[in-house]
């Protein structure tokens, strides 16, 4: 494999993994604060939905990244209404907004462009575009050093950016803050935290709007960043697969990032392995495309060790009187 041909997998493994890194991050923070939530994928794909949709509209990227940020926090605030305020079971209103989200992105795409549940294929302003970083062309003359820079760094797209900055940030904020500290405690224990006089109700709604939000980066990602558009169901279960990264990561941000990394280099990989031949025999395309989910299960299942998640997750916390 040449330096091109590497360099090329490596920035497709960068832009496969943002859409993960960001879900991971927003998992992150919920989970930490003690709500389980596997409504991720809900949460992405009624932002990729709204992003496109409004994108499509205003013919303005960031009308729709506004608009998805607004869905998401929305849809985050139903899922955490159900699972803090009236102490319904996390898992189950995480399953509720994944289906009532696949459901109704197709219907309203239908509804309101008539084009099979997609939305019109984005152009110009209604998309993001790649952002070439300062002196690229310039220092991509350098040897080695220069291509990494010019192909790998920079030309990517701005909410690529936002993801991988994202994961200072949250390390930072978990660990460095009195919110982050309040964070963590309460996903450990909600009664101690409880008696020092710090609401346990608000620091999980603020958790599930930090979930909403970096969700809403994730799903207008995929229709107006790397798409061109809104379709049917196009997270494609990546919302699972960020929250079995999270899980792999031990619920901690920088091996989070690493762990996205790695499941998005198995995406990029499958991508080019399709058509390949292996001793004269042509490999199914669906056994290539299934390649990523297998591994990510031979992953967890083997190389994760015990995991253990914060006590508190999944249990609605009852306010003693």
């Amino acid at each position: 494999m040449d330096i091109q041909m590497l360099l090329s997998l490596l920035d497709a493994t960068i832009r496969l993994s943002t859409p993960l890194l960001l879900a991971c991050l927003a998992g992150l923070y919920s989970e930490r604060s003690g709500v389980f939530d596997i409504g991720l994928e809900g949460k992405m794909l009624m932002a990729a939905f709204a992003a496109g949709a409004v994108a499509a509209m205003t013919g303005s990227a960031w009308a729709g990244l506004l608009a998805a940020l607004a869905i998401s926090i929305m849809t985050a605030l139903l899922q955490g209404a159900a699972a803090i305020s009236l102490r319904g079971n996390q898992l189950i209103a995480g399953v509720a907004i994944n289906m009532l989200a696949a459901g109704l992105t197709t219907f309203l795409g239908q509804q309101w462009f008539r084009q099979g549940g997609r939305t019109p294929q984005l152009s110009g302003e209604g998309r993001f575009g790649a952002i070439e970083l300062p002196f690229a062309r310039e220092i991509g003359q350098i040897p080695l050093i220069g291509p990494i820079y010019q192909e790998l760094i920079s030309g990517h797209y701005i909410l690529v950016y936002v993801a991988f900055l994202a994961v200072p940030v949250t390390a930072y904020v978990l660990y460095r803050t009195r919110f982050g500290l309040r964070l963590r405690a309460v996903g450990e224990n909600p009664k101690a935290v409880d008696t020092a006089g710090i609401s346990v109700v608000r620091l999980r709604y603020q958790a599930v709007l930090i979930t909403g939000l970096l969700c809403g980066f994730a799903g207008a990602y995929f229709s107006i960043a790397q798409g061109s558009g809104f379709g049917n169901n196009m997270t494609a279960g990546k919302g699972f697969i960020a929250l079995a990264a999270l899980i792999f990561a031990k619920w901690k941000p920088v091996p989070a990032m690493f762990t996205c990394l790695l499941f998005g280099f198995l995406d990029a990989l499958q991508i080019r392995l399709q058509g390949a031949r292996f001793g004269g025999i042509e490999i199914p395309v669906q056994a290539i495309q299934a390649l990523p989910y297998v591994l990510t299960v031979v992953l967890l299942a083997g190389f994760i060790g015990k995991a253990v998640g914060p006590k508190a997750g999944g249990v609605p916390y009852t306010k003693e009187r």
